[in-house]
């Protein structure tokens, strides 16, 4: 059983502007829920700045034989954590497609981690992914709590459950990987990196599952999670930041895509939510520069920087400037990935220094493949 009261960072997936939002604009009922789960989420809240020195080391949990291993408990609409153990790694499929669902979307993210970038699991030794869902009464939320996944099931009018969007679990665990690689301070722009970070490896885990190409990818962040009725399509776009919804209750999706627009703000640790807006943008860019699996080049660029080259009080301009020169280091000084990431941060407004000139985007995959072919032929 957790008690909450170890020094855990709580990333919760829904931000604290739409529960106000809901708070303030919804029914008696959808009122009531948010107030409910703005205190749960509010209780949690000084355990975030921990985030800068926190190990979790004392609390992890390593894998038996090693590898993928899962546990999903059900918490039976109570909070104790982790609750009723409902499936382990191994068996099959069970009734409840919510417990299906936290199984395989994080079984996913592990392969990912894996198959892709050689990591094994959250904390890169074994560590074995807890789930838990069915987490209180209808409540619209889930986060990672520096041990494990916890899932609610939504109230069925704004929310659906919240395993139904892979994208969701693998934001969420992702949290977990930042908290034991660049350790980003969950405030400003290290915190809003810390969230754009989740948004990154979140949308390739979906990416990877559907295995779908840059164009194909719908770049949205919990895409299905939005009941029926309310005027929106995700919590968030990666393609167009500011556009995944507009609803009487929810409000309208503050989200900036460029530097030019960045909000500053003192609720929400400094904008966390609204701001990672910019540096996702800059990801997609640059993803669809190069084209082809987002997860193999410019999702390979992301994840060493987020584990080689970040620190807990890293800014955009950071981000900007370690994953132009990782790219270099991966892929050549000049290169095409390179010129890529140069140009998806001059989209968003940021010119990564050293570079000179951003303003021409990089020749595309296949220009570059006639252009060789013609040399080739000459």
């Amino acid at each position: 059983m957790h008690n909450h009261n170890h020094r855990h960072p709580i990333n919760c997936i829904l931000p604290p502007h739409v529960l106000k939002n809901i708070a303030t604009h919804g029914t008696e009922s959808q009122k009531s829920m948010a107030f409910s789960t703005i205190k749960v989420s509010e209780q949690m809240r000084g355990q975030r700045r921990a985030m800068a020195d926190f190990t979790a080391a004392a609390f992890r949990v390593t894998a038996v034989g090693g590898g993928k291993e899962r546990i999903i408990y059900d918490a039976k609409n109570g909070s104790t954590l982790p609750g009723t153990i409902v499936r382990k790694e191994g068996d099959g499929p069970v009734a409840d497609v919510a417990v299906n669902e936290a199984y395989d979307g994080s079984g996913t993210t592990y392969d990912l981690y894996k198959n892709i970038y050689g990591r094994d699991s959250i904390d890169n030794n074994g560590m074995r992914l807890d789930s838990t869902v069915h987490y209180k009464k209808d409540y619209d939320n889930a986060f990672w709590d520096g041990e494990q996944m916890v899932y609610g099931d939504g109230d069925g009018e704004l929310f659906n459950r919240f395993t139904i969007a892979i994208d969701v679990i693998g934001h969420e665990l992702t949290h977990g990987v930042t908290q034991f690689e660049a350790k980003l301070v969950y405030s400003q722009q290290p915190g809003a990196l810390n969230e754009s970070m989740s948004d990154v490896f979140g949308s390739l885990v979906k990416q990877y599952s559907l295995s779908q190409s840059a164009n194909e990818a719908d770049w949205l962040i919990g895409a299905g999670l939005l009941a029926a009725g309310v005027n929106g399509i995700a919590l968030r776009s990666m393609k167009a930041p500011g556009t995944a919804y507009d609803d009487p209750v929810l409000g309208k999706d503050p989200q900036p895509g460029h530097m030019k627009d960045y909000v500053n703000t003192s609720s929400d640790n400094g904008g966390v939510h609204i701001n990672s807006g910019i540096p996702n943008h800059a990801f997609y860019v640059t993803a669809m520069q190069l084209g082809g699996k987002a997860w193999e080049k410019v999702g390979q660029i992301w994840y060493v920087t987020l584990r080689d080259k970040l620190t807990s009080s890293s800014n955009f301009q950071t981000c900007a400037n370690q994953t132009f020169t990782v790219a270099g280091a991966l892929f050549g000084a000049g290169s095409l990935e390179q010129q890529a990431v140069k140009f998806g941060w001059s989209e968003v407004g940021l010119d990564v220094e050293g570079s000179g000139d951003t303003t021409t985007p990089p020749a595309s995959p296949g220009c570059l493949g006639s252009l060789l072919k013609l040399i080739g032929a000459a």
